[in-house]
């Protein structure tokens, strides 16, 4: 599996990484629900699905036994590829990093970046994640919208000063484009 500093192998020896995370454990919820679900549609199947023949009763513990077997397993798997899944992003690029058995690394350069967005839904907003939409020049990249990302004002302010310059500079004259204010 794929440990958090593995993640580092993929760096350049000129590049430093800025944030590293994995999406919010709300991303989770779907396939939580989905195999809760499954098995009390299984343990309602195993309940009052009782005949009088003994084969067909037996037939049916085992077969409901495997399908719900097999959606915890499921589940398993969505939690671990969710547990190893990391967005990376450095001073010269952003990365997501993915899978138990056929690695993915997928990459876009911080210079490419044209346009950053960040939504948050109502629950997004109650429970801390968002989205995150980076455009780049012309194309659609790997890396364009990232669901369930934890934290994105400050995600989306540390992205934004490595694409466009130092919080509250302008690029051509280094110099403040407007005052800050304390919070």
């Amino acid at each position: 599996m794929l440990a958090p500093r593995e993640i580092d192998e993929y760096l350049l020896p000129t590049e430093r990484r800025v944030i590293r995370v994995r999406q919010h454990w709300a991303f989770m919820s779907k396939p939580l629900l989905q195999t809760a679900l499954f098995l009390l549609g299984c343990v309602l199947v195993e309940r009052f699905a009782q005949t009088n023949s003994t084969t067909a009763d037996f037939l049916i513990d085992n077969v409901t036994f495997y399908l719900a077997l097999v959606a915890v397993l499921r589940f398993t798997v969505l939690t671990i590829l969710w547990w190893i899944e990391r967005i990376v992003i450095t001073d010269k690029r952003v990365m997501l990093a993915q899978g138990i058995i056929v690695h993915k690394v997928g990459m876009m350069p911080l210079g490419k970046v044209t346009d950053l967005t960040f939504e948050r839904s109502l629950g997004g907003r109650m429970l801390g994640y968002g989205t995150l939409i980076v455009e780049s020049a012309g194309q659609i990249q790997a890396l364009n919208r990232i669901d369930y990302m934890p934290r994105p004002e400050e995600i989306y302010e540390a992205l934004s000063e490595l694409v466009f310059g130092e919080k509250g500079k302008t690029r051509a004259t280094g110099m403040l484009a407007r005052p800050r204010w304390r919070r």
